[in-house]
């Protein structure tokens, strides 16, 4: 009986540790690119001893790159392998790709596949306008600016927009939403419509048009977008073609 007890104690420390491990990866960001062991056992709260044994294994681990021999680390290589592997691995890329192909056919637009990883939209596929070549890639988009973004974060938790409004709203154009109250405003009338339009928000010039995709169990995970510069892509026409991107997002969803 002892020994089951010292073995439960054992596995509940391990999930500890690797909790910790976790939210020491978390505490990284684009706007947050390395960090020294004080930054890091500020953002997780974590002593700085904790820290310090925990960013070794995970630096020896690969998971994180030390900065030569300053106490800055960064994000490890590692992390994109296993990136590059999840996304082979993506039923969503996977079964996307034919309503991708055929959205950017029928639109004649730009057309991006995004998945939503915590904080931005990560786009993993792209069809350029008229027959382009499709691209596959990891390219991130802020959540809070682009189409396929507001598409995403309308229908996250309360919690998470609250997040994502803490994290700051980094201003890319003149027309970036950059106050809570009125992204909120924005996301709600996401939510009646079923889809996001960007109006430059993100690139000047450029108008984007994006629609959620939901995963078996009814959560938004994903966006599909349409975008092109506003002299081509009309506010005119923003009503018709959102109807034809909400469908290739609606087949996407029933595919998956």
């Amino acid at each position: 009986m002892k020994g089951k007890r010292s073995s439960a104690r054992r596995s509940d420390d391990s999930v500890k540790s690797l909790a910790k491990m976790v939210s020491i990866l978390d505490a990284f960001s684009t706007s947050r690119r390395s960090m020294s062991l004080a930054e890091i056992a500020a953002a997780t709260g974590l002593p700085r001893s904790t820290a310090h044994r925990l960013a070794a294994s995970l630096r020896d681990a690969g998971l994180l790159d030390q900065e030569g021999h300053r106490d800055r680390y960064r994000l490890g290589i590692k992390l994109f392998e296993y990136g590059n592997t999840a996304l082979a691995n993506l039923d969503l890329h996977r079964e996307a790709r034919p309503f991708v192909d055929a959205l950017s056919r029928i639109s004649g637009h730009l057309v991006n596949l995004a998945v939503f990883d915590g904080r931005e939209a990560i786009v993993v596929h792209r069809v350029l306008a008229e027959g382009g070549t499709p691209l596959t890639l990891i390219e991130a988009a802020p959540i809070h600016c682009t189409s396929t973004g507001k598409a995403i974060l309308a229908f996250q938790p309360v919690a998470k927009i609250d997040a994502v409004i803490a994290d700051g709203l980094r201003r890319f154009t003149d027309t970036t939403i950059t106050d809570g109250r009125r992204l909120k405003a924005e996301l709600r009338l996401i939510r009646s419509r079923g889809y996001a339009v960007d109006e430059g928000e993100h690139q000047p010039g450029i108008r984007c048009i994006g629609a959620p995709i939901r995963d078996r169990a009814g959560r938004v995970i994903a966006g599909l977008s349409v975008s092109g510069p506003a002299r081509q892509l009309k506010k005119d026409q923003v009503g018709e073609l959102a109807k034809i991107v909400v469908h290739h997002s609606e087949l996407v969803t029933a595919k998956l």
